[in-house]
Protein backbone atom coordinates (compact mmCIF):
# COMPACT_ATOMS: atom_id res chain seq x y z
CA UNK A 1 0.00 0.00 0.00
CA UNK A 2 1.20 3.52 -0.68
CA UNK A 3 1.82 5.77 2.34
CA UNK A 4 -1.23 7.86 3.24
CA UNK A 5 -1.54 11.32 4.74
CA UNK A 6 -4.14 12.46 7.23
CA UNK A 7 -5.82 14.40 4.41
CA UNK A 8 -5.95 11.25 2.21
CA UNK A 9 -7.52 9.31 5.06
CA UNK A 10 -10.17 11.88 6.00
CA UNK A 11 -11.20 12.37 2.35
CA UNK A 12 -11.57 8.62 1.74
CA UNK A 13 -14.52 7.74 3.99
CA UNK A 14 -17.53 6.37 2.13
CA UNK A 15 -19.89 5.52 4.99
CA UNK A 16 -19.87 8.56 7.26
CA UNK A 17 -20.44 12.27 6.86
CA UNK A 18 -17.65 14.74 6.12
CA UNK A 19 -18.09 16.09 9.65
CA UNK A 20 -17.70 12.63 11.18
CA UNK A 21 -14.61 12.00 9.03
CA UNK A 22 -13.16 15.34 10.16
CA UNK A 23 -13.62 14.43 13.85
CA UNK A 24 -12.43 10.81 13.86
CA UNK A 25 -9.10 9.89 15.42
CA UNK A 26 -6.41 9.37 12.76
CA UNK A 27 -3.24 7.46 13.74
CA UNK A 28 -0.38 9.74 14.74
CA UNK A 29 2.28 7.22 13.64
CA UNK A 30 1.59 7.27 9.88
CA UNK A 31 5.28 7.84 9.07
CA UNK A 32 6.26 4.70 11.02
CA UNK A 33 3.68 2.33 9.51
CA UNK A 34 5.12 -0.63 7.52
CA UNK A 35 3.42 0.51 4.29
CA UNK A 36 5.16 -2.07 2.08
CA UNK A 37 3.64 -4.85 4.22
CA UNK A 38 0.11 -3.42 4.37
CA UNK A 39 -2.79 -4.31 2.11
CA UNK A 40 -4.93 -1.76 3.96
CA UNK A 41 -4.55 0.71 6.80
CA UNK A 42 -6.53 -0.31 9.86
CA UNK A 43 -6.68 1.15 13.36
CA UNK A 44 -8.80 1.27 16.47
CA UNK A 45 -10.07 4.53 17.91
CA UNK A 46 -8.29 5.02 21.26
CA UNK A 47 -11.10 7.27 22.51
CA UNK A 48 -13.98 5.00 21.51
CA UNK A 49 -13.48 1.31 22.37
CA UNK A 50 -16.24 0.17 20.00
CA UNK A 51 -14.91 1.94 16.87
CA UNK A 52 -12.25 1.13 14.34
CA UNK A 53 -11.45 2.25 10.83
CA UNK A 54 -9.84 0.97 7.69
CA UNK A 55 -8.72 2.50 4.42
CA UNK A 56 -8.17 0.38 1.33
CA UNK A 57 -6.94 1.23 -2.15
CA UNK A 58 -9.47 0.49 -4.89
CA UNK A 59 -9.41 0.93 -8.64
CA UNK A 60 -11.35 4.17 -8.29
CA UNK A 61 -9.29 5.58 -5.40
CA UNK A 62 -9.32 5.12 -1.65
CA UNK A 63 -12.24 3.77 0.36
CA UNK A 64 -12.30 4.55 4.06
CA UNK A 65 -14.72 2.62 6.24
CA UNK A 66 -15.91 3.40 9.75
CA UNK A 67 -16.52 0.16 11.67
CA UNK A 68 -18.20 -0.72 14.94
CA UNK A 69 -17.70 -3.82 17.01
CA UNK A 70 -18.93 -5.04 20.38
CA UNK A 71 -16.85 -3.80 23.28
CA UNK A 72 -17.56 -6.98 25.25
CA UNK A 73 -15.65 -10.00 24.00
CA UNK A 74 -16.31 -13.72 24.25
CA UNK A 75 -14.50 -16.00 26.68
CA UNK A 76 -10.91 -17.00 26.06
CA UNK A 77 -11.71 -20.70 25.60
CA UNK A 78 -13.33 -20.03 22.24
CA UNK A 79 -11.26 -19.77 19.03
CA UNK A 80 -12.42 -17.77 16.03
CA UNK A 81 -11.15 -17.30 12.49
CA UNK A 82 -10.87 -13.99 10.68
CA UNK A 83 -12.83 -14.20 7.43
CA UNK A 84 -10.41 -11.78 5.74
CA UNK A 85 -6.97 -13.34 6.40
CA UNK A 86 -8.06 -16.72 7.84
CA UNK A 87 -5.95 -16.29 10.98
CA UNK A 88 -7.35 -17.99 14.08
CA UNK A 89 -7.32 -16.26 17.45
CA UNK A 90 -8.36 -17.25 20.96
CA UNK A 91 -11.02 -15.27 22.81
CA UNK A 92 -11.59 -11.75 21.56
CA UNK A 93 -8.97 -11.82 18.80
CA UNK A 94 -11.71 -11.83 16.16
CA UNK A 95 -14.72 -9.50 16.26
CA UNK A 96 -17.79 -8.94 14.16
CA UNK A 97 -17.06 -5.59 12.55
CA UNK A 98 -20.12 -3.84 11.17
CA UNK A 99 -20.13 -0.95 8.75
CA UNK A 100 -22.95 1.32 7.73
CA UNK A 101 -23.56 1.02 3.99
CA UNK A 102 -22.58 3.88 1.70
CA UNK A 103 -25.13 6.37 0.42
CA UNK A 104 -28.89 6.29 0.94
CA UNK A 105 -28.88 2.68 2.19
CA UNK A 106 -26.54 3.65 5.03
CA UNK A 107 -28.59 6.70 5.93
CA UNK A 108 -31.59 4.35 6.23
CA UNK A 109 -29.66 2.27 8.77
CA UNK A 110 -28.52 -0.64 6.59
CA UNK A 111 -25.17 -2.20 7.42
CA UNK A 112 -22.93 -5.14 6.56
CA UNK A 113 -20.56 -7.10 8.74
CA UNK A 114 -17.43 -9.20 8.60
CA UNK A 115 -15.58 -11.28 11.21
CA UNK A 116 -12.13 -9.75 11.29
CA UNK A 117 -8.98 -9.63 13.42
CA UNK A 118 -9.84 -7.22 16.23
CA UNK A 119 -6.47 -5.49 15.91
CA UNK A 120 -6.90 -5.13 12.10
CA UNK A 121 -3.39 -6.56 11.53
CA UNK A 122 -4.44 -9.07 8.84
CA UNK A 123 -1.68 -7.98 6.45
CA UNK A 124 1.00 -8.58 9.08
CA UNK A 125 -0.40 -11.98 10.10
CA UNK A 126 -0.44 -13.21 6.50
CA UNK A 127 3.17 -12.13 5.99
CA UNK A 128 4.36 -13.62 9.30
CA UNK A 129 5.37 -10.17 10.58
CA UNK A 130 3.06 -10.56 13.58
CA UNK A 131 1.98 -13.74 15.33
CA UNK A 132 -1.49 -14.27 16.75
CA UNK A 133 -1.81 -14.82 20.51
CA UNK A 134 -1.90 -18.55 19.81
CA UNK A 135 1.71 -18.24 18.55
CA UNK A 136 1.27 -19.51 14.98
CA UNK A 137 -0.95 -19.60 11.93
CA UNK A 138 -2.09 -22.74 10.20
CA UNK A 139 0.40 -23.97 7.63
CA UNK A 140 -1.00 -23.49 4.13
CA UNK A 141 -0.10 -24.90 0.74
CA UNK A 142 -0.73 -21.51 -0.91
CA UNK A 143 2.22 -19.27 -1.69
CA UNK A 144 2.54 -15.98 0.17
CA UNK A 145 1.41 -14.12 -2.97
CA UNK A 146 -1.70 -16.34 -3.19
CA UNK A 147 -2.48 -15.76 0.49
CA UNK A 148 -2.13 -11.98 0.01
CA UNK A 149 -4.39 -12.13 -3.06
CA UNK A 150 -7.00 -14.11 -1.08
CA UNK A 151 -6.85 -11.62 1.79
CA UNK A 152 -7.26 -8.61 -0.49
CA UNK A 153 -10.03 -10.41 -2.38
CA UNK A 154 -11.91 -11.13 0.85
CA UNK A 155 -11.56 -7.51 1.96
CA UNK A 156 -12.64 -6.23 -1.47
CA UNK A 157 -15.75 -8.45 -1.32
CA UNK A 158 -16.65 -6.88 2.04
CA UNK A 159 -16.07 -3.32 0.77
CA UNK A 160 -18.14 -4.06 -2.35
CA UNK A 161 -21.09 -4.94 -0.11
CA UNK A 162 -21.06 -1.37 1.21
CA UNK A 163 -22.08 -0.15 -2.23
CA UNK A 164 -24.63 -2.88 -3.04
Amino acid sequence: MRPLTEHDIRDSFVNCSKGEAKRLAVPRDLAERPWDDLDFLGWRDPGAPDRSYLVVERGDGLAGVALRFPSSQRGFLHRSMCSVCLTTHPGGGVSLMTARKAGAAGREGNSVGVYMCTDLACSLYVRGKKLPDSGARFEESLTLEEQIARTTGNLTAFIDKLYA
